[in-house]
């Protein structure tokens, strides 16, 4: 029997996600996930008007694929995969996956090459197509969130089906303000970090792209950022994992990254390409049900408290102009319990271990949710 919540969830995605309309083509990507979401979520593209279409992956199979990648093999295969996404109004990607760290044998380079002819599909879904990601729970996600196998499925539909357009009316509070505001500093706990967001637009993200959702971002000026940030989050990239990544910038450049033991592969991803070591987004966490990492970035980049700057790719509707193969949120927790930190705009604290101080902002505090 069909858990109700599942049938809950996928009629949210269709209908306040993706808003998907009557004859509008939708592509369901599943990826280790099991039949009972995606039937229902090709029931409720049909129940909406359109037309689902369904891709079936599984994580081994594509680790396989990865690793013995060629530039024949990926630029058929990217080429396939464009014109589909060409044809869609809206995507939806289910992502499960028994092992986190799958992809970890697979050579940085064959990633690389396999992500540079896949690039185009990214872009054109991310750019010209309506779209939302989320994980699907699985025993290997409560594990890494230290929880039971119940206990971490009733947290995941909690947060996967919380009150967004609630969290929505907060969020736009947090917005208007980043969009007055020039200059961003932050401190604390191995982090001194300066940079501008001066004319840059503040986007709030309640459901519409990520499931579970809630933050608020935007982008420095490329070259604008200078300092230091240490993310107190552990991460996982590209199969490998990376614990107190430490960057440090100069006129928006990364010249500096030390990890705990993988400063190699660390540099190896950032030297991609040339906007790898740029920054492309700079957002703030604040879904009051994520409260701890779980090396799953859609969960860990929405925790209360938190901030993510990330190296690589700017989203079209907040471009700084980066450009890059790499999108890599990686995440600072700023809550008293991770070490604690300030944010301020324009020389106002607006931020101090993780909670808001202008009353404005203050029903973002997990306490006020």
């Amino acid at each position: 029997m069909t858990d109700p919540r599942t049938i809950q969830l996928a009629h949210s995605l269709i209908t306040h996600s993706c808003r998907v309309q009557p004859g509008e083509h939708v592509l369901l990507e599943l990826i280790d996930a099991p039949d009972e979401i995606a039937l229902a979520l090709i029931r409720a593209v049909r129940e909406a008007g359109g037309c689902p279409h369904v891709t079936l992956r599984h994580s081994r199979v594509t680790a396989e694929m990865f690793a013995g990648a060629t530039d024949a093999q990926y630029s058929s295969i990217a080429a396939l995969e464009l014109a589909e996404m060409q044809q869609m109004d809206a995507y939806i990607a289910i992502r499960g996956a028994a092992n986190s760290f799958e992809n970890s044998v697979v050579p940085a380079a064959k990633m690389a090459l396999a992500q540079k002819h896949l690039a185009p599909v990214h872009h054109h879904r991310v750019g010209r197509t309506k779209w939302c990601v989320l994980r699907w729970p699985t025993p290997s996600m409560a594990q890494g969130a230290g929880m039971s196998t119940e206990a971490f499925e009733d947290f995941y539909f909690r947060c996967c089906l919380a009150d967004y357009d609630k969290l929505r009316r907060s969020m736009d509070k947090l917005a208007a303000r980043m969009m007055r505001t020039d200059r961003v500093d932050i401190v604390g706990n191995g982090t001194d970090l300066h940079f501008s967001i001066k004319g840059m637009p503040a986007i709030p993200c309640a459901g519409e792209l990520n499931i579970p959702d809630g933050e608020v971002f935007t982008a420095p000026l490329r070259e604008s950022v200078n300092g230091t940030v240490f993310y107190t989050a552990p991460t996982v990239f590209q199969g490998i994992p990376f614990d107190g990544i430490r960057l440090s910038f100069k006129d928006g450049r990364i010249i500096e990254a030390h990890c705990n033991g993988r400063d190699e592969a660390l540099n190896k991803i950032l030297d991609t390409d040339e906007g790898a070591r740029y920054i492309g987004e700079f957002a703030l966490g604040v879904n009051p049900f994520i409260l701890e990492p779980m090396r799953d970035i859609l969960f860990d980049e929405k925790i209360a408290g938190s901030f993510h700057f990330t190296p690589g790719q700017a989203y079209e509707n907040c471009d700084n102009g980066n450009r890059s193969q790499v999108h890599w949120d990686l995440v600072n927790i700023q809550r008293a319990d991770y070490g604690g930190g300030e944010i301020y705009f324009d020389g106002e604290l607006i931020r101090k271990d993780g909670l808001f101080l202008d009353p404005e902002l203050a029903d973002l505090n997990p306490a006020q949710a």
